[in-house]
């Protein structure tokens, strides 16, 4: 976790640049469980004030990355359903591996190369540590272009 995360989180404008989305599909995705803000998780309908964790921007990144590489929502929703729970780990070392079977947390290279040779039909391997740095990367460069957006949930 980064320490730029504000207390009361991240406002979802903040979010959309963030993650590299816009608004409407981050209002979408709350709107149908595909991710809720877990800062404000009683409000999710439109016109409401979502405040995003550190934790929820690492999901809507992943979430991102798979449907830009043409996996499909309902596989998107297994692998954030994987990744419950495993936020508070180290993921920077895990790689996300979409397989015939569902979707599983490999925490090493080797695990990913066992998944091949045990025959399972991989689908995307997708490395966190990626992830874990673009998040860092992109709300580091929020903050040091001085919006204090960031750090204010308005």
């Amino acid at each position: 976790m980064t320490d730029d995360q504000p207390a009361d989180g991240f406002r979802g404008p903040v979010v959309c640049k963030i993650v590299g989305i816009t608004y409407r599909q981050l209002d979408y995705w709350a709107r149908t469980g595909l991710l809720t803000p877990s800062m404000s998780p009683e409000g999710t309908g439109s016109g409401t004030r979502r405040l995003y964790s550190y934790q929820d921007i690492v999901r809507l990144r992943v979430i991102k990355q798979l449907l830009d590489a043409g996996v499909s929502l309902q596989k998107t929703r297994r692998a954030i359903q994987c990744l419950e729970g495993l936020l508070g780990e180290d993921l920077s070392s895990a790689n996300l591996v979409m397989a015939e079977g569902g979707t599983v947390l490999a925490e090493s290279q080797e695990d990913v190369f066992d998944l091949l040779r045990g025959g399972q039909g991989v689908f995307n391997v997708l490395p966190l540590a990626g992830v874990v740095e673009q998040v860092d990367a992109a709300i580091h460069h929020l903050g040091a272009s001085g919006s204090d957006s960031t750090h204010l949930a308005v």
